[in-house]
């Protein structure tokens, strides 16, 4: 029987190795020969690094420890495939090594950009008749891929954002009415707001929730920002905002860019964006003369196990375990994708779809569940996400610190047991 390989790309999620976990979970109950890693995603595979996964998981109880880490175990790349026509070695070089390790299922866990690589990996095996199956399974705490209800890394990270709003606003009423204070936060999503919006879920019978939400699918009136925050001044002393880092102005400028940060571009093109908070932070103070403070949860959103959603922490898990079996059973081509047939009491179902429909298309937030000119969202929005946060998955703890899997101590670990025996 031909053997498995594994990869994960792009921005990791709370998440991301339970989707690994499933993965190898369905791999060892089909009976697949060995489970390969791709050591920094598709990038590292063309250079030959590829992982043995029976050298860091002793046993299928491993996978529970795997499934409460962070980051990419397995590490994760931001390479874009090109065309065949532009430059075919890369693709004689990826399928020469498939056929070196016996490897006939490929499966590929991230967002947008990975699904454009399972796709072209497909068509070029379907067009030069080669037996190799390519899965994607989806991932992205942006929750803006296509053909899903949404995306596994999706939830925990709502869960995040929606736990530290609470926590921020109730420390910023901390202080008297003579000492009023405005804080405005950044929350990852470059075009879509999805993230951003979950902030609405801190507004609870204990909290008040954000005073302004600011999706990038509406630009940002910088005057009538402030003139709105100078009203709000009026009537309470502890303001709290929430924007999102991929905030324009209507005339299509980054907010971020406003500021002189040094700009990165990665490989798709994607600036890695930073400051908008920064910037209107400085422009509220400037402005009004009153305290404010810039937050950016940056990489915490998507890093954070310990507070990972359970649901999402399930269906990831779950989206794994279904794509190595869908790619057994010889489909390809497909993302793994969620589909909700009830929101109260939730219930989920998994299918799949083509993946050229869902590579480099992006799932915006509905216009719709943008409320109060730009500045809130609706409560259509509320009822969707609410589901995705339920639930928690208590981490390993060692000396009061949660405890994770690495490929540098889990290999550590395995050659010391060895020794011993």
């Amino acid at each position: 029987m031909p053997n498995v390989i594994i990869g994960q790309s792009g921005g990791p999620t709370a998440v991301i190795n339970s989707s690994l976990a499933g993965a190898i979970k369905a791999a060892k109950m089909y009976g697949i020969p060995k489970v390969y890693g791709m050591h920094f995603g598709i990038e590292g595979f063309l250079k030959g690094d590829i992982i043995d996964m029976d050298d860091y998981l002793h046993d299928l109880n491993d996978l529970s420890l795997l499934k409460r880490t962070p980051a990419a175990f397995l590490g994760s790349c931001r390479y874009k495939l090109p065309e065949p026509e532009d430059n075919e070695e890369v693709y004689q070089r990826i399928f020469s090594l498939l056929e070196e390790y016996d490897i006939e299922y490929f499966l590929y866990i991230g967002g947008n950009d990975s699904m454009d690589t399972i796709k072209k990996l497909h068509d070029y095996a379907r067009d030069h008749h080669k037996p190799q199956k390519f899965m994607g399974i989806p991932k992205t705490i942006d929750n803006d891929l296509a053909g899903t209800d949404h995306c596994p890394g999706y939830g925990s990270a709502a869960k995040f954002v929606a736990t530290s709003m609470t926590e921020l606003i109730a420390d910023n009423e901390s202080f008297g009415a003579s000492d009023p204070r405005i804080c405005i936060v950044e929350i990852m999503g470059r075009n879509a707001g999805w993230l951003t919006a979950a902030s609405v879920l801190s507004d609870d019978s204990d909290c008040d929730g954000p005073d302004l939400i600011y999706c990038p699918e509406v630009p940002i009136d910088l005057d009538k920002f402030i003139n709105k925050i100078k009203e709000l001044i009026q009537v309470k002393k502890s303001i709290v905002i929430a924007v999102s880092e991929g905030l324009r102005t209507p005339d299509g400028k980054l907010v971020c860019e406003l500021t002189d940060a040094y700009e990165f571009v990665d490989a798709f093109g994607h600036r890695q964006l930073s400051g908008c908070a920064r910037y209107l932070a400085n422009l509220v103070a400037r402005e009004t003369g009153i305290r404010t403070r810039a937050i950016e949860f940056s990489l915490l959103q998507r890093c954070s196990t310990h507070l990972a959603s359970r649901a999402d922490v399930d269906e990831a898990y779950n989206v794994g375990f279904i794509a190595c079996e869908e790619a057994i059973r010889n489909n390809s081509g497909k993302m793994i994708t969620l589909h909700v047939r009830s929101r109260e009491p939730y219930v989920c179902d998994y299918q799949s779809a083509d993946v050229h429909e869902i590579a480099n298309v992006e799932k915006k937030l509905p216009l719709h569940w943008i409320t109060r000119d730009g500045t809130y969202v609706s409560r259509e929005f509320i009822n969707y996400v609410k589901p995705l946060v339920i639930g928690t998955i208590t981490p390993y703890y060692a000396g009061g610190i949660p405890k994770h899997m690495s490929l540098k101590y889990s290999k550590v670990r395995h050659d010391e047991s060895e020794m011993m025996e």
